[in-house]
């Protein structure tokens, strides 16, 4: 598995390169944005981590660019912590976000969850967590081994979850995947929503497992 590393802090890439490295990764760094983008078209990683504060082309031009051809997963790990940062960085293509200082073992289970995805997670027919299996070509959930009746938006929510495990999806990507327009406004519909699927599809609905609340951000389905 091949990573790029875009990061203009010499310290954290060279960290960042024995740690991973010591996990079996391949790894590739860029010092500056322009970098980045050539690194990844030369290269192409597997998967892209990001910083958004770098010379020349900042994050956001480079995930812009970068989106413009290619679907490899980006995760941005930055110091920055305010949420209008991180939905610029999801809205403009980005897959996760990582704020430094972060724990490693975090970044490691992360990069597992996207390196399923960008295997080929998104293309298959069925999708299991748990106890419950989710089959995307005919469309039938089942929880261990009976049938779960869900409504038509409780099946597009969980399909478009399926579609991109492991990841952050936020919830103009669910309000525009459900109704169609990224303009509708949340008035707690998704809460709703999630909240039956896990009533139907949790272990303990109070305490979920697999379907995540990101707070502020999104969810994310965790296999």
């Amino acid at each position: 598995m091949k990573l790029l590393i875009a990061d203009d802090d010499p310290q954290l890439v060279r960290a960042l390169r024995i740690t991973l490295a010591a996990h079996g990764y391949e790894i590739v760094a860029a010092g500056d944005g322009a970098t980045a983008i050539t690194s990844a078209a030369q290269e192409k990683p597997d998967i892209i981590l990001l910083d958004l504060g770098m010379p020349q082309l900042d994050g956001i031009q480079v995930i812009q660019a970068l989106r413009g051809w290619t679907s490899a997963p980006i995760i941005v790990v930055s110091g920055r912590t305010g949420s209008a940062d991180k939905v610029e960085a999801l809205d403009a293509g980005a897959d996760d976000f990582v704020t430094k200082p972060f724990q490693i073992d975090e970044l490691l289970a992360r990069l597992r969850a996207l390196s399923r995805r960008s295997q080929g997670t998104l293309g298959e027919a069925a999708v299991a967590f748990g106890d419950v299996v989710v089959d995307l070509v005919a469309k039938v959930v089942s929880r261990d081994g009976h049938r779960v009746h869900l409504t038509p938006t409780e099946w597009r929510m969980l399909e478009h979850l399926c579609r991109h495990p492991g990841a952050l999806v936020t919830r103009q990507d669910l309000l525009k995947e459900i109704w169609g327009s990224d303009q509708v406004s949340d008035s707690g519909y998704l809460r709703l929503y999630m909240s039956q699927l896990r009533k139907k599809l949790e272990a303990s609905p109070g305490e979920p497992a697999h379907l995540l609340t990101e707070p502020g951000m999104g969810y994310r389905l965790v296999l």
